[in-house]
């Protein structure tokens, strides 16, 4: 299944593998270090396609890294600084997952995913249509499908387990779960890190509608940024251009498959359909116009 600047799967011998999750495929390295690589897998409804989007693993790598190094100034990230090299020595194993590997520190992730909405979408769309709130922060009344909101909000969900879907959580649980004090401190650099990365794209004309971060604790209690960052895929992207209140806007991200998928029979459980090369070739230059957009001078 691996063409040409596509990867579906990796498959390193030298490293052992920890596991493979809907994107990424993760190595041991040593007590400290793993490898996680970007494959171009894709999921959506909590299901991995079947076909790859070409590319889309160093598209999520690239744009990551980015604004790991951007943003660190608010929190330090889970780059370790080792480059490929110093961890496979095999030239062919290496150019295997050459600009789509990284080498990170051994963190133990938080039990939530944080989220950060600035725009009022998806399923905070229908939550705030039933009750006039999201994840039971109350909005003014009166705002329309894909509205700025008066100020961005952290909506914090549950971290599910494989092929399971992520639930959304009240601060109140998120304390629970984590103790007070690290759940205002997640809160309060999430919506950091959102408000300054949303101002500079906004500069290069995309629209960072809701994103969600991870985080993770070293021994020492540090947090640290974690998993990915600001991609097209853990983001709600929009082209400023083409973006209208009442309307749900195209998008830069994976909710051009999801759109599609949208359309079919499909009960939203494995096995998920075949996507039509039309959708692929789109899905993928979508991916690659966020990642110029975002990261070129």
């Amino acid at each position: 299944m691996n063409a040409p600047d596509t990867l579906y799967e990796s498959s390193l011998k030298s490293l052992s593998l920890r596991g493979r999750g809907k994107v990424r495929d993760i190595y041991d390295i040593d007590d400290d270090h793993m490898l996680i690589v970007t494959t171009d897998r894709l999921s959506a409804f909590d299901c991995i396609l079947p076909d790859p989007i070409p590319g889309k693993g160093r598209v999520l790598t690239s744009v990551s890294n980015f604004w790991f190094g951007r943003l660190k100034h608010i929190v330090p990230n889970h780059l370790s600084g080792l480059t490929l090299d110093r961890v496979i020595s095999d030239p062919a194993e290496r150019a295997q997952v050459e600009g789509r590997g990284i080498v990170v520190k051994k963190l133990k992730p938080l039990p939530v995913e944080a989220v950060v909405r600035g725009y009022l979408i998806g399923s905070g769309w229908k939550d705030y249509q039933k009750n006039g709130a999201v994840c039971g922060i109350a909005l003014p009344p009166g705002l329309q499908l894909a509205e700025k909101l008066p100020e961005a909000i952290f909506t914090p969900s549950t971290k599910a387990e494989f092929g399971s879907h992520d639930e959304n959580i009240s601060f109140e649980k998120t304390v629970e779960l984590i103790g007070k004090d690290l759940a205002e401190q997640v809160r309060r650099i999430s919506l950091k890190l959102y408000t300054e990365a949303a101002a500079y794209a906004l500069d290069r004309g995309i629209i960072i509608a809701d994103t969600k971060f991870e985080f993770g604790l070293d021994n020492a209690g540090q947090l640290y940024l974690i998993d990915e960052a600001l991609t097209p895929d853990s983001s709600r992207f929009w082209p400023v251009d083409q973006y209208r209140v009442g309307i749900s806007p195209p998008s830069f991200d994976k909710q051009f498959v999801r759109d599609y998928l949208e359309t079919l029979s499909w009960n939203k459980q494995p096995p998920a359909p075949h996507l039509p090369p039309e959708v692929i070739t789109k899905t993928a230059e979508k991916y690659r116009e966020a990642e110029e957009r975002l990261t070129k001078p």
